[in-house]
């Protein structure tokens, strides 16, 4: 591939004339298309270049482009007929701005019989140009002669720069000259007002090189797309990404208040103000009882386009009245979002009322209000009107959405910090609306946890959670995010959906540890680390116990190890490989299994409990230990009991988070499990197995629903899977799991058959007939479960 040459300005003929008709700029295309010197022409009046008497029409005040032909003067004394793009290039103050002319030079002037343009242009089924291996324009076709808003014969041999006054073409140059260099196509998305168009558009520009029979270079080929509702779609979930990032950063209500404006300005409106209900007592809540008019508001928050917002009436911090005729009014009453498309038709009543607010409304030429009440857990908190001027376009119902959603999480943060500010006690209740509830009934384990926060440190990171599995297993899960306040807080919460998310898809401990390593790691990232590891960390501690085999694995990441009790012995710790902390990367983490006893209660907890000032780690443990071998078979009191013990009368200076775990064993008599051969045609006698089995168990009512789900089952393991293939069935008091187990590692998958399809449906029956179902990878290859909830008595 050859050299791309080299962009030659003078192939355009370019001069300035300033508002007062003097020339203030003539490059050498100019000289060299009309042969005056830069010299002879610069500082004088463009109108000595006409050749005819008459002057063009003058374009419309609002109009910033005008194209034409002119007959001009050239230096020989003779006249030429030239075609004209002309470009008004205002100030950003607004002033009247001058005007840059162009014409392309005859030289770059494309012939009819271009087989190059015509190839391209038939060949397009979209708005399409041609521009040579300068850049200049070679020829384009209706569509986009639709879209520049100018006929072919005045743009060709110009530059996607002179055509367009727009500062994104510079970019979209750039990137034309570099695939006319690498040869590699490339989707450029801009965003402008294309011809005569009053709005601007979202554009994709598909470029292409082209070349010729012979492989030589000859241009690129610009194919333009409208993704207009695209564009918005995702502007829109921009906006919201950033409301869910940058609004509730803190506890603070002014500030969050100023962060629902900031978002909402540029991308939503012009000018946005937020107005919240003054206390009706000193606690600080707002009043949960229907507002009635007229309303006092205090101004919260304001943000403006305008430096300074100067279209703000009432200053921050100041109260004012709002009458019934008011958009804040109107909407607090009606409780729901009120658009105003009108600003004067709409708010006349009240812009009459108060004189100040009519006048900057017709200053700065408002057109468009929408009022959004902020309300959250059933109180209403306030107002935000948002307000626009320079955006020209009303409010749509699209708006409407995004602003009510974007308000709605607002009104959440500024509930949030109103009672914080009161009093402690509501962020420790976010703390614990993080944690679980109640931890959940299962097979596998009886479980009792406690939570305390640090008595004088803000609140922390500490978490714990008892997760159902597949086959009754159950995984304990405990952990600490470093530090205190309301990241960490934050940082705990996504930690723990994602234990449970990666928990729901039956990953080994130290495989979701290191699935856990790698989102810790991005999540400092995120947090602005400069690209260091180690700056978000925490630590973890992963179990998963199965009833049936009574086998415990455990992964810990940086985390003490748990602490075992017997049913016939002292407690001790068990020897679980330590790994590294959360957020370290790139480091691996081990596992360890153990054999438990059934009435084994394993102890799980965080460091805040054995952490003090009067002992060591290893006391603490001790003491912990000593107090656990008190333990009289209550595992709430036992709780109880260590909580007293370990932890200073003040409380403890870090977060405490206790799990205390005891172990059942699922008798064999609850389990039946055979070998399947890999034989197509005995299913059946699988089938009748499986009904007689059930009898046995006097679950009868489930052997219909399980005849079917078992059939499915191990017809898709003998057809898709590899031998030997195993059939489980376990059960307790509300739910009948079916297993099938083989040696191929392929995991099953949903899809939709066709109508004249003879198979293709066998998951998809599964999943009707069962409450949930799945796969688990295992050392041996696959299990394929399904869980049938029985009928209680």
């Amino acid at each position: 591939m050859g050299p791309v040459l080299p962009l030659d300005e003078s192939a355009t003929a370019r001069a300035v004339i300033d508002e007062h008709g003097i020339v203030r700029h003539w490059n050498e295309g100019a000289r060299r298309l009309l042969g005056h010197a830069a010299a002879d022409v610069e500082g004088r009046p463009a109108a000595r270049l006409l050749a005819s008497a008459g002057l063009p029409a003058a374009p419309a005040p609002d109009q910033n482009r005008w194209s034409g032909t002119l007959d001009l003067r050239h230096r020989d004394g003779g006249t030429r007929t030239v075609s004209v793009l002309a470009h008004h290039r205002r100030p950003g103050s607004g002033g009247p701005g001058d005007w840059l002319l162009l014409s392309p030079l005859e030289g770059v002037r494309a012939s009819t019989d271009d087989l190059l343009v015509f190839a391209a242009l038939d060949q397009s089924p979209c708005a399409t140009a041609v521009y040579d291996d300068r850049m200049r324009l070679r020829g384009i076709n209706d569509a986009m002669a639709g879209v520049i808003g100018l006929p072919e014969d005045h743009v060709r041999g110009l530059r996607v720069t002179e055509i367009s006054g727009a500062p994104q073409s510079a970019d979209l140059e750039r990137q034309m000259c570099e695939v006319l260099a690498s040869g590699t196509p490339r989707d450029v998305e801009t965003y402008l007002r294309a011809g005569g168009e009053e709005h601007a558009h979202a554009w994709l520009a598909r470029i292409a090189r082209l070349t010729d029979a012979d492989g030589r270079v000859r241009g690129v080929c610009v194919s333009a797309h409208d993704f207009s509702d695209q564009y918005r779609a995702r502007q829109r979930l921009q906006v919201v990404n950033e409301a869910s990032v940058r609004i509730g950063t803190t506890l603070d209500v002014t500030r969050t208040a100023q962060e629902l404006a900031d978002v909402c300005v540029p991308a939503l409106a012009d000018f946005v103000s937020v107005d919240l209900l003054e206390p009706v007592d000193h606690s600080g809540d707002p009043t949960p009882a229907p507002v009635s008019a007229p309303v006092t508001l205090r101004r919260a928050a304001h943000r403006s386009v305008n430096p300074g917002a100067p279209e703000a009436v009432v200053g921050l911090g100041e109260v004012d009245v709002y009458p019934a005729s008011s958009p804040q009014a109107d909407s607090l009453l009606a409780a729901r979002t009120i658009v105003a498309p009108d600003e004067t038709a709409a708010l006349a009543d009240w812009l009459s009322w108060d004189r100040r607010r009519g006048e900057r409304v017709a200053e700065y030429g408002i057109h468009a209000t929408m009022s959004v009440p902020v309300q959250a857990r059933g109180a209403t908190l306030g107002v935000a009107v948002l307000s626009r001027f320079r955006r020209p376009d009303p409010f749509t119902a699209e708006d409407v959405l995004l602003a009510e959603e974007i308000t709605a999480r607002a009104a959440v943060c500024i509930d949030n910090a109103r009672r914080y500010s009161r009093e402690r006690e509501t962020a420790l209740a976010l703390q614990r609306s993080l944690l679980p509830r109640s931890l959940p009934r299962t097979a596998a384990v009886e479980a009792a946890s406690r939570y305390l926060p640090a008595a004088r440190a803000g609140v922390g990171g500490d978490w714990f959670d008892v997760i159902p599995l597949s086959g009754m297993r159950v995984a304990m899960v405990v952990g600490d995010v470093v530090g205190h306040g309301i990241q960490a807080s934050a940082t705990m919460g996504r930690l723990r959906t994602a234990v449970r998310t990666l928990a729901d898809i039956d990953l080994a401990p130290e495989e979701l540890l290191t699935h856990l390593d790698d989102l810790v790691v991005r999540l400092s990232a995120e947090a602005g680390s400069d690209g260091t590891t180690g700056e978000l960390g925490a630590t973890c501690l992963y179990a998963v116990y199965d009833p049936v085999s009574r086998r415990c694995t455990v992964a810990r990441a940086g985390h003490l190890p748990p602490i075992l009790i017997p049913p016939d012995g002292p407690p001790r710790q068990l020897d679980v490989p330590a790994g590294p902390r959360l957020g370290l990367g790139g480091m691996p983490f081990e596992s360890a299994e153990f054999e438990l006893a059934e009435g084994s209660v394993l102890t799980l907890y965080t460091d805040g409990l054995v952490e003090s000032r009067e002992r060591d780690l290893d006391a603490s443990q001790e003491l912990l230990c000593d107090v656990l071998g008190r333990y009289s078979g209550s595992l709430d009191d036992t709780c109880h009991e260590v909580l007293q013990h370990l932890l200073p009368p003040g409380g403890a200076s870090d977060d405490v988070a206790l799990l205390l775990a005891r172990t059942r064993e699922l008798p064999s008599s609850q389990v039946a499990a055979w070998d399947v051969p890999a034989d197509p045609s005995l299913v059946a006698p699988v089938r009748k197995r499986v009904v007689e089995q059930l009898d046995a168990w006097g679950l009868s009512e489930a052997g219909f629903t399980a005849e079917l789900v078992v059939s499915e089952l191990v017809t898709n393991a003998i057809r898709y899977g590899d031998h030997p293939i195993r059939l489980r069935l376990i059960h307790d008091d509300t739910t009948l799991i079916c297993e099938v187990s083989d040696s191929s590692h392929t995991a099953p998958h949903l899809r939709r058959a066709k109508t004249f399809d003879e198979g293709g449906r066998g998951l998809l029956l599964v999943a009707q007939l069962t409450e949930r179902w799945g796969s688990r990878h295992t050392a041996e290859g696959k299990t394929i479960w399904a869980e049938i909830a029985l009928l209680e008595e």
